[in-house]
């Protein structure tokens, strides 16, 4: 057993000795090639140049061949590295506008709605009368009611009866109040009935609703002449609202006697309530 063991370990040292001698033989070739080749080079001879020059060539031309392959994979690499770092580029510029759009709309929504308030402000530092503002909550308009709901109410001293302005432009009254919210009936409603007089002519009648079409002036007698384009102003009859309000102009189709309004009651936001008389009576 102890000297099988013996003769295996010396077969597999003389085997890498011969594979040592190989191997030095190897590099001791390679070494005179070189040589052989710096000493080739130094001969100028035309033979051995256009050898030289073919070697070169085949050199070369093979060094473009098996770089070619790597330039074709790294430029489609770079290519599909440039399509997915645009896409993501254009997605995330998607979302910043998106933002940004978002963020527009808010600024204007906000610069629209400080325009009216510094409106309002301006209005109630300009009149005599007693005005108090309110945002408009709900809208309501159907072929027959015409409503707002506004967020204020007893809370600030509003009463049953009160006009309601867009502006200094008479809309309606105030018909139902809460503690922090009231109704107010305008002037386009079927059940409005407003007495007003005409300028120039000064004939007394009653604006009356009719839905979403124009009111109409109504009970005035046949000898009083109301023209195209008078204006209309409450008339303070019966001591309901204050006189003097303009509510809008005069037009005449088919004898019947419409009034243009001066407020478009669909783009009202915020209103006044006009506080005189009240303040007077209590």
């Amino acid at each position: 057993m102890d000297t099988s063991r013996d003769d295996v370990g010396i077969s597999i040292r003389s085997a890498f000795l011969r594979k040592g001698t190989q191997q030095r033989f190897s590099l001791f070739i390679l070494v005179i090639f070189s040589i052989l080749l710096i000493f080739l080079e130094t001969i100028e001879a035309k033979p051995l140049n256009k050898i030289r020059s073919f070697i070169k060539d085949v050199v070369y031309r093979t060094a473009v061949v098996v770089n070619y392959p790597t330039k074709i994979f790294s430029g489609s690499y770079n290519i599909m590295e440039d399509h997915f770092s645009l896409y993501k580029d254009y997605n995330d510029l998607k979302k910043e506008n998106e933002v940004l759009k978002n963020e527009y709309s808010k600024s204007e929504f906000l610069e629209l709605e400080n325009s009216q308030l510094r409106k309002l402000i301006n209005e109630q530092a300009q009149s005599e009368s007693n005005l108090v503002s309110a945002r408009v909550m709900l809208d309501e308009q159907s072929p027959y009611l015409n409503s707002f709901v506004i967020n204020i109410g007893s809370n600030k001293e509003i009463k049953n009866g009160m006009a309601v302005l867009d502006g200094k432009n008479f809309i309606g009254r105030i018909v139902d109040v809460n503690f922090f919210s009231s109704r107010i009936l305008l002037v386009t409603d079927l059940n409005s009935k407003i007495p007003v007089i005409s300028e120039p002519s000064g004939n007394h009648a009653i604006l009356s609703g009719h839905g979403n079409s124009r009111p109409t002036l109504e009970y005035f007698s046949e000898n009083q002449k109301i023209h195209e384009n008078d204006i209309i102003y409450t008339s303070g009859k019966e001591g309901i609202f204050a006189p003097g309000i303009p509510i809008g102009e005069a037009k005449i189709a088919k004898d019947i006697i419409e009034v243009q309004l001066y407020s478009e009651i669909s783009e009202i936001t915020f209103v006044n309530i006009n506080l005189e008389g009240f303040k007077k009576k209590e």
